[in-house]
């Protein structure tokens, strides 16, 4: 076991959801935001990847 440091919430404090009840500030679904602190870090970055992706499919960012 690692003394991994947790995984930094994506949080921007723009907390407002879009009508799929995804945040428009980063990009987490309800679930995923209310889960968060019981996550493992692994679990962490799964979620990071689908907030880029949804950022990208959003036209928010632009993907690599």
């Amino acid at each position: 076991m690692t003394d991994e440091r947790p995984v930094a919430s994506p949080c921007v404090n723009v907390c407002a959801l879009d009508e799929q009840d995804i945040c428009t500030g980063c990009q987490r679904t309800v679930s995923e935001i209310t889960r968060w602190g019981r996550m493992d870090n692994a679990e962490r970055r799964v979620v990071l990847q689908r907030c880029h992706e949804r950022a990208v499919a959003a036209g928010l960012i632009i993907g690599l």
